[in-house]
């Protein structure tokens, strides 16, 4: 027994295990070091050496696969939620993503879970969440916002020691219902309905770029002139526009009382664009010779409308601007679409859709994969995912796969089905 009493000296690294004058076990496990370089050691006590032991055996795997709690004061979800969205996420990611981090942060992980530490957390805590936000009235989609965020964001935690698991990887989110992503493209009348709608309105190329292209929003609002050679007959994709970010400049003393985007000092705190972050992103994309007149057309309008306004114009080099000048707001562009879709008297869509509508008719058109991918600017590993997301099998390609399978098997002509009727009718 006084053998076990007795303290030998440790080679560095190793836990020291002793009988306490308190008559219990002791160890001291090192974990590392502290932030100010000194060796961090986990005291742990027992009653019996045996308990001790297993218990210190624990710690050390925790300890060498990266999962035991860092010294220092355990986070809580809020302040860690509040840490890396500002400190380790925003520096990193891009302006769009950053806003729909904060606004899962700020609106509901941190009301929802924010007061639990974040090593005790458990997947009930967000799946109790994600419950309460829909009875509240918030879709699916969005507490799947809020699940992706929290598992990045939890992810990093692990990643950095703070917490053993991560609880938003083992929460289950709820279901999205299969009607909330369905996307159904426009058909070929409906586009060439809305092309007669477009050809009376400014900036009407915008709208084609987007339907025969498959462009993204802030792809064609980010164009600019010296990206687009109407002489070869095509463009280069090369950056995306932002959606404005805006503080007030009213300033303290005067408050305007409206909100930062409607102050009218208002000022812009997020850049107008940003250079496409994939390789596929940037791309050069062909124009079909129609679209070229259109954009020659477009540019020879934009002239006449920068005479006109003189000194009012707001000089930039977008391709599509403000009737002054000037970059398109994406929300003013947003409800440009929803507009022209009423009065074409097309069915109401989201202007993604168009999008979808793109990839689609160059899949009906026979348009090889790899050409697809380019053109709607999918990178080659995801590509195959891609195209089972917005390649639509529609009706009509339905119908000509029955009748090429009707061809095969039963050798009938295309009109065979029309015979019958005549026979039946004579």
């Amino acid at each position: 027994m006084a053998e076990e009493k007795k303290r030998t000296r440790r080679a560095n690294g190793e836990s020291a295990i002793y009988l306490g004058k308190d008559g219990r076990w002791h160890a001291r496990v090192p974990m590392g070091y502290k932030d100010d370089g000194s060796p961090y050691r986990r005291h742990l006590t027992r009653p019996t050496r045996k308990e001790l032991v297993d218990e210190v055996r624990r710690l050390e795997k925790q300890r060498d696969e990266g999962s035991a709690r860092q010294p220092g004061k355990p986070w809580t979800v809020a302040k860690w939620l509040e840490h890396w969205v500002e400190n380790i996420a925003k520096p990193v990611v891009s302006e769009n993503t950053y806003a729909g981090y904060e606004v899962a942060v700020r609106v509901h992980l941190v009301p929802g879970i924010g007061r639990h530490r974040i090593d005790r957390l458990e997947p009930e805590h967000l799946e109790s969440l994600y419950r309460r936000m829909q009875s509240a009235g918030s879709k699916a989609g969005t507490a799947h916002q809020a699940h992706r965020t929290a598992r990045t964001a939890l992810g990093e935690a692990v990643r950095r020691g703070h917490a053993a698991k991560n609880a938003a990887a083992l929460a289950k989110p709820p279901r999205m219902e299969e009607d909330e992503n369905e996307v159904e493209p426009y058909s070929v009348d409906e586009v060439q309905s809305l092309l007669l709608e477009v050809n009376k309105r400014r900036n009407s190329a915008r709208w084609m770029l987007a339907l025969a292209l498959g462009l993204r929003q802030g792809e064609t609002l980010g164009l600019r002139w010296s990206d687009v050679d109407l002489d070869n007959e095509y463009l280069k994709l090369r950056r995306n526009r932002l959606r404005p970010k805006y503080e007030h400049g009213c300033g303290e003393a005067a408050p305007c009382g409206r909100k930062a985007g409607y102050c009218p000092a208002r000022l812009q705190v997020r850049r107008e664009t940003k250079n496409t972050k994939s390789r596929a992103g940037r791309r050069a994309v062909p124009l079909p010779g129609p679209l070229v007149v259109m954009l020659r057309s477009h540019r020879e309008a934009q002239a006449r409308e920068r005479t006109a306004a003189g000194n009012l114009w707001t000089e930039s080099e977008y391709v599509f601007t403000k009737p002054l000048g000037g970059p398109l707001s994406p929300n003013t562009d947003y409800h440009d679409w929803k507009r022209l879709l009423e009065d074409a008297g097309v069915r109401d869509g989201r202007l993604h859709d168009a999008r979808h509508t793109a990839g689609t008719v160059l899949m009906l058109l026979g348009v090889p994969d790899r050409v697809i991918d380019q053109i709607m600017g999918w990178e080659p590993g995801g590509a195959a995912r891609m195209r089972a997301r917005y390649l639509h099998v529609t009706d009509p390609m339905l119908k000509e796969a029955a009748r090429k399978i009707e061809r095969a098997i039963w050798g009938a002509p295309d009109n065979l089905t029309v015979d019958k009727d005549q026979d039946n009718e004579a």
